[in-house]
Protein backbone atom coordinates (compact mmCIF):
# COMPACT_ATOMS: atom_id res chain seq x y z
CA UNK A 1 0.00 0.00 0.00
CA UNK A 2 1.42 3.35 -1.05
CA UNK A 3 1.69 6.07 1.61
CA UNK A 4 -0.64 9.10 1.29
CA UNK A 5 0.77 11.57 -1.21
CA UNK A 6 0.04 14.54 1.05
CA UNK A 7 2.09 13.15 3.93
CA UNK A 8 5.05 12.38 1.66
CA UNK A 9 4.91 15.88 0.15
CA UNK A 10 4.79 17.49 3.62
CA UNK A 11 7.70 15.39 4.81
CA UNK A 12 9.72 16.25 1.71
CA UNK A 13 9.15 20.00 2.13
CA UNK A 14 10.07 19.85 5.80
CA UNK A 15 13.24 17.90 5.08
CA UNK A 16 14.33 20.39 2.44
CA UNK A 17 13.88 23.31 4.83
CA UNK A 18 15.69 21.55 7.67
CA UNK A 19 18.45 20.48 5.32
CA UNK A 20 19.02 24.09 4.24
CA UNK A 21 19.12 25.08 7.91
CA UNK A 22 21.65 22.33 8.61
CA UNK A 23 23.84 23.56 5.74
CA UNK A 24 23.61 27.12 7.01
CA UNK A 25 24.59 26.18 10.57
CA UNK A 26 27.55 24.14 9.32
CA UNK A 27 28.71 27.02 7.12
CA UNK A 28 28.36 29.51 9.98
CA UNK A 29 30.35 27.34 12.38
CA UNK A 30 33.09 26.79 9.79
CA UNK A 31 33.25 30.53 9.10
CA UNK A 32 33.61 31.37 12.80
CA UNK A 33 36.22 28.63 13.28
CA UNK A 34 38.24 29.99 10.34
CA UNK A 35 39.37 32.87 12.57
CA UNK A 36 41.13 30.41 14.89
CA UNK A 37 44.86 29.73 14.33
CA UNK A 38 45.71 26.80 12.09
CA UNK A 39 47.42 23.72 13.50
CA UNK A 40 49.05 23.27 10.07
CA UNK A 41 49.71 26.41 8.04
CA UNK A 42 49.99 24.63 4.67
CA UNK A 43 46.87 26.35 3.23
CA UNK A 44 48.55 29.74 3.75
CA UNK A 45 51.35 28.69 1.40
CA UNK A 46 48.78 28.35 -1.40
CA UNK A 47 45.96 30.76 -0.58
CA UNK A 48 46.27 34.43 0.31
CA UNK A 49 43.89 34.82 3.22
CA UNK A 50 44.54 38.58 3.42
CA UNK A 51 43.72 39.35 -0.23
CA UNK A 52 40.31 40.67 0.75
CA UNK A 53 38.44 38.94 -2.09
CA UNK A 54 35.32 36.92 -1.43
CA UNK A 55 36.81 33.97 -3.31
CA UNK A 56 39.76 33.71 -0.94
CA UNK A 57 37.51 34.11 2.11
CA UNK A 58 35.27 31.24 1.00
CA UNK A 59 38.04 28.98 -0.34
CA UNK A 60 40.32 29.33 2.69
CA UNK A 61 38.40 26.97 5.07
CA UNK A 62 38.05 24.38 2.29
CA UNK A 63 41.72 23.61 1.68
CA UNK A 64 42.28 20.86 4.23
CA UNK A 65 43.53 17.27 4.17
CA UNK A 66 42.59 15.42 0.96
CA UNK A 67 41.43 18.66 -0.68
CA UNK A 68 45.13 19.32 -1.42
CA UNK A 69 45.21 16.19 -3.57
CA UNK A 70 41.86 16.75 -5.25
CA UNK A 71 42.66 20.40 -6.01
CA UNK A 72 46.08 19.61 -7.48
CA UNK A 73 44.69 16.80 -9.65
CA UNK A 74 41.88 19.09 -10.83
CA UNK A 75 44.42 21.63 -12.06
CA UNK A 76 47.35 19.51 -13.24
CA UNK A 77 46.14 15.94 -13.59
CA UNK A 78 47.87 12.95 -11.98
CA UNK A 79 51.48 14.07 -11.47
CA UNK A 80 52.69 12.08 -8.44
CA UNK A 81 52.36 8.39 -7.70
CA UNK A 82 50.47 8.82 -4.43
CA UNK A 83 47.77 10.86 -6.17
CA UNK A 84 46.49 7.69 -7.84
CA UNK A 85 44.87 6.72 -4.54
CA UNK A 86 42.26 9.38 -5.34
CA UNK A 87 39.72 8.63 -8.02
CA UNK A 88 39.03 11.12 -10.83
CA UNK A 89 35.36 11.87 -10.15
CA UNK A 90 35.91 14.67 -7.64
CA UNK A 91 38.72 16.46 -9.56
CA UNK A 92 36.65 16.32 -12.76
CA UNK A 93 33.66 17.89 -11.02
CA UNK A 94 35.86 20.55 -9.41
CA UNK A 95 37.43 21.43 -12.75
CA UNK A 96 34.11 21.43 -14.61
CA UNK A 97 32.29 23.68 -12.15
CA UNK A 98 35.36 25.94 -11.88
CA UNK A 99 35.25 26.47 -15.64
CA UNK A 100 31.57 27.38 -15.39
CA UNK A 101 32.33 29.88 -12.63
CA UNK A 102 35.07 31.47 -14.73
CA UNK A 103 32.91 31.54 -17.85
CA UNK A 104 30.02 33.16 -15.99
CA UNK A 105 32.33 35.77 -14.46
CA UNK A 106 31.35 34.81 -10.91
CA UNK A 107 34.89 33.86 -9.87
CA UNK A 108 37.01 35.58 -12.50
CA UNK A 109 39.07 37.31 -9.78
CA UNK A 110 39.96 34.04 -8.06
CA UNK A 111 43.19 32.10 -8.46
CA UNK A 112 43.27 28.59 -9.89
CA UNK A 113 43.20 27.04 -6.44
CA UNK A 114 40.39 29.28 -5.23
CA UNK A 115 38.23 28.56 -8.25
CA UNK A 116 38.54 24.78 -8.16
CA UNK A 117 37.88 24.76 -4.42
CA UNK A 118 34.79 26.91 -4.93
CA UNK A 119 33.71 24.63 -7.77
CA UNK A 120 34.01 21.57 -5.56
CA UNK A 121 32.16 23.23 -2.68
CA UNK A 122 29.32 24.44 -4.91
CA UNK A 123 28.90 20.99 -6.45
CA UNK A 124 28.95 19.42 -2.97
CA UNK A 125 26.19 21.78 -1.81
CA UNK A 126 24.01 20.61 -4.69
CA UNK A 127 24.36 16.96 -3.65
CA UNK A 128 21.93 16.95 -0.76
CA UNK A 129 20.83 13.33 -0.34
CA UNK A 130 18.22 13.79 2.42
CA UNK A 131 15.10 13.44 0.28
CA UNK A 132 16.62 10.53 -1.65
CA UNK A 133 17.22 8.74 1.65
CA UNK A 134 13.61 9.47 2.61
CA UNK A 135 12.28 7.84 -0.58
CA UNK A 136 14.61 4.87 -0.13
CA UNK A 137 13.49 4.47 3.48
CA UNK A 138 9.84 4.61 2.41
CA UNK A 139 10.40 1.62 0.19
CA UNK A 140 12.21 -0.52 2.76
CA UNK A 141 10.57 0.49 6.05
CA UNK A 142 7.01 0.82 4.64
CA UNK A 143 6.25 3.71 6.98
CA UNK A 144 6.28 7.46 6.24
CA UNK A 145 6.94 8.24 9.90
CA UNK A 146 9.93 5.88 10.11
CA UNK A 147 11.28 7.14 6.79
CA UNK A 148 10.92 10.70 8.03
CA UNK A 149 12.68 9.84 11.29
CA UNK A 150 15.61 8.23 9.46
CA UNK A 151 15.92 11.24 7.15
CA UNK A 152 15.83 13.61 10.12
CA UNK A 153 18.64 11.67 11.79
CA UNK A 154 20.69 11.98 8.59
CA UNK A 155 20.77 15.74 9.18
CA UNK A 156 23.21 14.98 12.01
CA UNK A 157 26.09 13.35 10.09
CA UNK A 158 29.32 12.39 11.82
CA UNK A 159 31.38 14.45 9.35
CA UNK A 160 29.34 17.50 8.29
CA UNK A 161 32.12 19.34 6.46
CA UNK A 162 33.13 16.47 4.18
CA UNK A 163 29.48 15.69 3.42
CA UNK A 164 28.23 19.21 2.76
CA UNK A 165 30.93 21.67 1.75
CA UNK A 166 34.39 20.19 1.35
CA UNK A 167 35.63 19.34 -2.17
CA UNK A 168 35.68 15.68 -1.20
CA UNK A 169 34.24 12.52 -2.74
CA UNK A 170 31.71 11.93 0.06
CA UNK A 171 28.81 14.18 -1.07
CA UNK A 172 28.86 12.83 -4.62
CA UNK A 173 29.41 9.22 -3.59
CA UNK A 174 26.62 9.36 -1.01
CA UNK A 175 24.04 10.79 -3.40
CA UNK A 176 24.93 8.41 -6.23
CA UNK A 177 24.93 5.42 -3.87
CA UNK A 178 21.47 6.34 -2.58
CA UNK A 179 20.17 6.84 -6.11
CA UNK A 180 21.51 3.47 -7.22
CA UNK A 181 20.03 1.75 -4.18
CA UNK A 182 16.68 3.38 -4.90
CA UNK A 183 16.82 2.18 -8.51
CA UNK A 184 17.55 -1.32 -7.22
CA UNK A 185 14.58 -1.13 -4.86
CA UNK A 186 12.41 -0.24 -7.86
CA UNK A 187 14.06 -2.96 -9.99
CA UNK A 188 15.38 -0.37 -12.45
CA UNK A 189 18.64 -2.19 -13.00
CA UNK A 190 20.09 -0.10 -15.81
CA UNK A 191 19.59 3.11 -13.82
CA UNK A 192 21.20 1.44 -10.81
CA UNK A 193 24.19 0.40 -12.91
CA UNK A 194 24.69 3.96 -14.17
CA UNK A 195 24.43 5.44 -10.67
CA UNK A 196 26.79 2.87 -9.16
CA UNK A 197 29.27 3.29 -12.03
CA UNK A 198 29.37 7.04 -11.39
CA UNK A 199 29.80 6.37 -7.66
CA UNK A 200 32.75 4.08 -8.45
CA UNK A 201 34.39 7.02 -10.23
CA UNK A 202 34.52 8.84 -6.88
CA UNK A 203 35.50 6.12 -4.41
CA UNK A 204 37.10 2.68 -4.71
CA UNK A 205 34.50 1.06 -2.46
CA UNK A 206 31.94 1.95 -5.12
CA UNK A 207 32.64 -1.42 -6.73
CA UNK A 208 31.06 -3.06 -3.67
CA UNK A 209 27.73 -1.55 -4.71
CA UNK A 210 27.51 -4.13 -7.47
CA UNK A 211 26.37 -6.54 -4.78
CA UNK A 212 22.96 -4.84 -4.77
CA UNK A 213 22.49 -5.73 -8.45
CA UNK A 214 23.61 -9.33 -7.93
CA UNK A 215 21.33 -9.66 -4.92
CA UNK A 216 18.28 -8.28 -6.70
CA UNK A 217 18.69 -10.26 -9.91
CA UNK A 218 20.11 -13.54 -8.57
CA UNK A 219 20.09 -14.01 -4.78
CA UNK A 220 16.62 -12.63 -4.03
CA UNK A 221 14.83 -14.78 -6.63
CA UNK A 222 16.70 -17.87 -5.40
CA UNK A 223 15.70 -17.20 -1.79
CA UNK A 224 12.11 -16.69 -2.94
CA UNK A 225 12.21 -20.07 -4.72
CA UNK A 226 11.75 -18.43 -8.12
CA UNK A 227 13.41 -19.72 -11.25
CA UNK A 228 16.56 -17.84 -12.24
CA UNK A 229 17.48 -18.25 -15.88
CA UNK A 230 21.05 -18.36 -17.13
CA UNK A 231 20.31 -15.23 -19.16
CA UNK A 232 19.33 -13.40 -15.98
CA UNK A 233 22.54 -14.47 -14.26
CA UNK A 234 24.64 -13.33 -17.22
CA UNK A 235 22.73 -10.04 -17.31
CA UNK A 236 23.45 -9.46 -13.62
CA UNK A 237 27.16 -10.11 -14.02
CA UNK A 238 27.31 -7.93 -17.15
CA UNK A 239 25.73 -5.02 -15.28
CA UNK A 240 28.07 -5.54 -12.33
CA UNK A 241 31.10 -5.60 -14.61
CA UNK A 242 29.86 -2.46 -16.35
CA UNK A 243 29.52 -0.50 -13.12
CA UNK A 244 33.08 -1.49 -12.17
CA UNK A 245 34.42 0.06 -15.39
CA UNK A 246 35.58 3.39 -13.80
CA UNK A 247 37.66 1.49 -11.24
CA UNK A 248 39.18 -0.79 -13.89
CA UNK A 249 39.86 2.10 -16.27
CA UNK A 250 41.59 4.07 -13.51
CA UNK A 251 43.94 1.13 -12.93
CA UNK A 252 44.49 0.78 -16.69
CA UNK A 253 45.54 4.43 -17.07
CA UNK A 254 48.01 4.00 -14.21
CA UNK A 255 49.39 0.85 -15.83
CA UNK A 256 49.95 2.75 -19.08
CA UNK A 257 51.69 5.56 -17.20
CA UNK A 258 54.01 3.45 -15.02
CA UNK A 259 54.40 0.02 -16.56
CA UNK A 260 55.30 0.67 -20.20
CA UNK A 261 58.91 1.62 -19.46
CA UNK A 262 60.79 -1.67 -19.18
CA UNK A 263 63.89 0.05 -17.76
CA UNK A 264 62.36 1.51 -14.58
CA UNK A 265 59.17 -0.44 -14.05
CA UNK A 266 57.12 0.25 -10.91
CA UNK A 267 57.08 -2.55 -8.29
CA UNK A 268 53.32 -3.09 -8.49
CA UNK A 269 53.37 -3.65 -12.27
CA UNK A 270 54.43 -7.29 -11.88
CA UNK A 271 51.79 -8.17 -9.30
CA UNK A 272 48.52 -9.85 -10.25
CA UNK A 273 46.30 -8.07 -10.78
CA UNK A 274 48.51 -4.99 -11.24
CA UNK A 275 46.79 -2.41 -9.03
CA UNK A 276 48.36 0.94 -8.30
CA UNK A 277 45.55 1.66 -5.84
CA UNK A 278 46.46 -1.18 -3.49
CA UNK A 279 50.17 -0.41 -3.80
CA UNK A 280 49.83 3.31 -3.09
CA UNK A 281 47.47 2.73 -0.16
CA UNK A 282 49.95 0.32 1.42
CA UNK A 283 53.10 2.35 0.70
CA UNK A 284 51.99 5.90 1.46
CA UNK A 285 49.16 5.38 3.95
CA UNK A 286 50.12 2.09 5.59
CA UNK A 287 46.82 0.43 4.70
CA UNK A 288 46.74 -3.32 5.27
CA UNK A 289 45.24 -6.01 7.46
CA UNK A 290 45.69 -4.96 11.12
CA UNK A 291 48.34 -2.39 10.09
CA UNK A 292 46.31 0.31 11.86
CA UNK A 293 46.01 -1.68 15.08
CA UNK A 294 48.69 0.15 17.04
CA UNK A 295 48.55 1.86 20.40
CA UNK A 296 49.05 5.33 18.94
CA UNK A 297 45.92 4.88 16.79
CA UNK A 298 43.72 4.07 19.79
CA UNK A 299 42.21 7.62 19.84
CA UNK A 300 41.03 7.18 16.25
CA UNK A 301 39.37 3.88 17.14
CA UNK A 302 37.62 5.56 20.06
CA UNK A 303 36.42 8.41 17.85
CA UNK A 304 34.93 5.98 15.34
CA UNK A 305 33.55 3.63 18.01
CA UNK A 306 29.98 5.05 18.16
CA UNK A 307 29.47 4.60 14.42
CA UNK A 308 31.13 1.18 14.30
CA UNK A 309 29.17 -0.13 17.29
CA UNK A 310 25.87 1.14 15.85
CA UNK A 311 26.47 -0.51 12.47
CA UNK A 312 27.86 -3.79 13.81
CA UNK A 313 25.04 -4.17 16.34
CA UNK A 314 22.34 -3.60 13.73
CA UNK A 315 23.96 -5.91 11.18
CA UNK A 316 24.46 -8.65 13.76
CA UNK A 317 20.84 -8.33 14.90
CA UNK A 318 19.58 -8.49 11.32
CA UNK A 319 21.75 -11.44 10.30
CA UNK A 320 20.76 -13.48 13.37
CA UNK A 321 17.04 -12.69 13.37
CA UNK A 322 16.22 -12.19 9.70
CA UNK A 323 18.85 -13.37 7.23
CA UNK A 324 19.87 -16.70 8.77
CA UNK A 325 16.25 -17.81 9.44
CA UNK A 326 15.40 -16.96 5.84
CA UNK A 327 18.39 -18.90 4.54
CA UNK A 328 17.32 -21.91 6.60
CA UNK A 329 13.84 -21.76 5.12
CA UNK A 330 15.26 -21.51 1.61
CA UNK A 331 17.53 -24.52 2.19
CA UNK A 332 14.56 -26.50 3.46
CA UNK A 333 12.69 -25.77 0.24
CA UNK A 334 10.43 -23.02 1.56
CA UNK A 335 10.18 -19.37 0.60
CA UNK A 336 9.56 -16.43 2.89
CA UNK A 337 9.03 -12.82 1.85
CA UNK A 338 6.64 -11.44 4.46
CA UNK A 339 7.82 -8.93 7.08
CA UNK A 340 9.23 -10.65 10.13
CA UNK A 341 7.47 -10.18 13.47
CA UNK A 342 9.12 -9.02 16.64
CA UNK A 343 8.92 -10.74 20.05
CA UNK A 344 5.54 -9.13 20.78
CA UNK A 345 4.06 -10.31 17.49
CA UNK A 346 4.12 -6.89 15.82
CA UNK A 347 5.67 -6.34 12.41
CA UNK A 348 9.39 -5.57 12.72
CA UNK A 349 10.23 -3.09 9.93
CA UNK A 350 13.94 -3.28 10.67
CA UNK A 351 13.91 -7.02 9.90
CA UNK A 352 12.27 -6.61 6.50
CA UNK A 353 13.65 -9.05 3.88
CA UNK A 354 14.42 -6.15 1.53
CA UNK A 355 17.07 -4.89 3.97
CA UNK A 356 19.25 -7.97 3.43
CA UNK A 357 21.62 -6.51 0.78
CA UNK A 358 22.02 -3.36 2.86
CA UNK A 359 22.93 -5.37 5.97
CA UNK A 360 25.44 -7.52 4.07
CA UNK A 361 27.02 -4.53 2.31
CA UNK A 362 27.27 -2.56 5.55
CA UNK A 363 28.71 -5.49 7.50
CA UNK A 364 31.46 -6.08 4.92
CA UNK A 365 32.27 -2.37 4.69
CA UNK A 366 32.37 -1.98 8.48
CA UNK A 367 34.70 -4.96 8.91
CA UNK A 368 37.01 -3.56 6.22
CA UNK A 369 37.09 -0.21 8.00
CA UNK A 370 37.77 -1.89 11.32
CA UNK A 371 40.51 -4.29 10.25
CA UNK A 372 41.97 -3.07 6.97
CA UNK A 373 41.70 0.73 6.80
CA UNK A 374 42.22 3.97 8.65
CA UNK A 375 39.33 3.27 10.98
CA UNK A 376 38.33 6.91 11.54
CA UNK A 377 37.27 7.06 7.88
CA UNK A 378 34.09 5.41 9.15
CA UNK A 379 33.07 8.87 10.37
CA UNK A 380 33.07 10.07 6.76
CA UNK A 381 31.71 6.96 5.07
CA UNK A 382 28.83 6.39 7.51
CA UNK A 383 26.70 8.93 5.65
CA UNK A 384 26.91 6.90 2.43
CA UNK A 385 25.34 3.91 4.19
CA UNK A 386 21.57 4.39 4.67
CA UNK A 387 21.60 1.64 7.26
CA UNK A 388 23.40 4.10 9.58
CA UNK A 389 20.21 6.09 9.93
CA UNK A 390 17.91 3.08 9.91
CA UNK A 391 19.93 1.71 12.81
CA UNK A 392 19.63 5.06 14.60
CA UNK A 393 15.87 5.09 13.96
CA UNK A 394 15.67 1.59 15.43
CA UNK A 395 17.34 2.91 18.58
CA UNK A 396 14.67 5.62 18.85
CA UNK A 397 11.91 3.03 18.63
CA UNK A 398 13.39 0.14 20.59
CA UNK A 399 16.10 1.69 22.79
CA UNK A 400 14.98 5.29 23.55
CA UNK A 401 17.63 5.80 26.22
CA UNK A 402 20.43 4.80 23.87
CA UNK A 403 18.92 6.92 21.10
CA UNK A 404 19.35 10.06 23.21
CA UNK A 405 23.02 9.22 23.63
CA UNK A 406 23.34 8.76 19.87
CA UNK A 407 21.64 12.06 19.07
CA UNK A 408 23.66 13.91 21.73
CA UNK A 409 26.90 12.44 20.40
CA UNK A 410 25.92 13.29 16.81
CA UNK A 411 25.22 16.93 17.70
CA UNK A 412 28.31 17.44 19.85
CA UNK A 413 30.74 15.51 17.68
CA UNK A 414 29.32 17.01 14.49
CA UNK A 415 30.00 20.54 15.79
CA UNK A 416 33.44 19.62 17.15
CA UNK A 417 34.42 17.94 13.87
CA UNK A 418 33.61 21.12 11.92
CA UNK A 419 35.94 23.12 14.16
CA UNK A 420 38.67 20.46 14.00
CA UNK A 421 38.41 20.35 10.21
CA UNK A 422 38.60 24.13 9.88
CA UNK A 423 41.68 24.49 12.09
CA UNK A 424 43.34 21.54 10.31
CA UNK A 425 43.32 19.08 13.21
CA UNK A 426 42.68 15.31 13.02
CA UNK A 427 40.79 13.17 12.38
CA UNK A 428 41.17 13.58 8.63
Amino acid sequence: MSPPTGIVADHTRTLRVLSLLSYALTALLAYLASFLPLFDSSPLAILDKTSGTWTSAVAYPLLRWDAFYFGHIAQHGYVYEQQWAFFPGTPLVMRGVAELLRFSGVAESGSGWETVLLGGALAACLCDSTTTLYRLSLHHLHSPSLAFLAALLSLLPSSPMTLRFAPYSEPFFTLLSYRGMLYCAREQWFGATCAFALAAAFRSNGIMLGGFILWGLVAEPLLSRRCVSLANVLYAFLLTLSMAFPFIYHQYLAYCAFCQDTISIAPWCTSFPPSIYSYVQARYWGVGFLEYWTLQQLPNFLLAAPVLILLLSFCTHYVLHALIPRLRLALSGKSFNAPISGPDGSVAPFLDPSLAPHAIHTLILTLLLLFNSHTQIALRLAASVPLTYWAAARLVLERPRWSWWWVAWSVVWGAVSVVLWTVFLPPA
